[in-house]
């Protein structure tokens, strides 16, 4: 019987081995409970925003529909790395079908091109907000709230499409061991042993217009609110003005860095050995902190945790 190692050109291993730190040995232990921790924080961190999200009717604006749906993006993103990295630290079988690495990589890669449309969303909540305040429910309808997360679920989805299709399509020869924690588009094409000159490029123009073309509207709407915040005559109102942006400001830098330095480099050339502790810390550390940052910063947020738990603290006492 042919094993793995000896397929030929064109044939896809039936597994895939995720080498994380195993050639560190000692750092699996600390790195499952942090990695556990963190799993265990951001899933109940980011429950929370979208229950008072949808619960509280105070937040039922469109800066917190976003919210919401960039916490359910959160959620999703490490439910869809973290079990599968938890089980190959608990064992010394450190492997992934091939069909679980390709629903792997697809979710990951529809989740991250996702939340860069929704990330834009809040930046353009945000500007209309502060430099359009009388027209801001007209323009921030609801309706408009909808079809923006829409258009960015399924925007994420066609560019996902498009990766899978391409990379399924890429031999391996036999190779299986990937130097990552879990399976992700630039790791798989960096393991193929065929051109991949068509991967290279069209990963690099799809993720550029995703990455970028939001970025670029992130960063003209906050150029707009800092002309409009410096206009303000009382100190007061420039800091509360300033305030509602920063939480979204340091989400946007937690996500944009790792992702402009992972992607927006042909995947051919990049190091596996800094990318896959890059990916460990926007697949995992980013969703873990956005809801303490978005609660620590937010006035509303906060209120509205403290009527939730209030309400079940009610109820158990009943």
């Amino acid at each position: 019987m042919r094993s793995d190692n000896q397929s030929f050109w064109g044939d896809s291993p039936q597994a895939f081995i995720l080498l994380g730190v195993s050639d560190r040995p000692w750092l699996e232990l600390p790195l499952f409970v942090v990695l556990l921790v963190s799993y265990v924080l951001a899933m109940l961190g980011n429950i929370a925003i979208i229950l008072v999200s949808h619960l509280d009717p105070q937040l039922h604006s469109p800066m917190y529909i976003f919210l919401s749906h960039l916490s359910f993006l959160d959620l999703c993103y490490t439910t869809t790395t973290v079990p599968q990295m938890l089980v190959n630290m608990g064992s010394s079988r450190k492997t992934i079908s091939y069909s679980g690495c390709t629903v792997q990589y697809a979710i990951f890669h529809w989740l991250g091109c996702t939340e860069c449309i929704v990330l834009a969303a809040m930046a353009l909540d945000r500007y209309v907000a502060i430099c359009e305040p009388l027209r801001y429910a007209i323009i921030m309808h609801h309706p408009l709230c909808q079809q923006l997360v829409v258009l960015a679920w399924l925007s994420g989805f066609g560019n996902s499409l498009i990766q899978v299709v391409l990379t399924v399509q890429l031999p391996f020869c036999g190779q299986q061991v990937l130097n990552n924690f879990f399976c992700e588009v630039p790791a798989m094409i960096k393991l193929s042993c065929a051109d991949t000159a068509v991967n290279d490029t069209t990963l690099a123009v799809l993720v550029a217009f995703f990455v970028l073309v939001p970025l670029a509207l992130i960063l003209l709407s906050y150029g707009f609110i800092a002309r409009a915040v410096l206009k303000i005559q009382s100190s007061k109102g420039r800091h509360k003005a300033f305030g509602t942006c920063s939480s979204h400001v340091v989400v946007v830098s937690l996500f944009y860095l790792p992702a402009i330095y992972m992607y927006l480099q042909p995947p051919s050339s990049y190091s596996q050995e800094q990318g896959k502790f890059i990916s460990l810390f926007y697949s995992i550390i980013t969703p873990t902190l956005n809801p303490f940052i978005y609660t620590l910063r937010n006035k509303d947020v906060k209120g509205a945790l403290r009527r939730l738990l209030a309400r079940i603290w009610r109820l158990c006492i009943r």
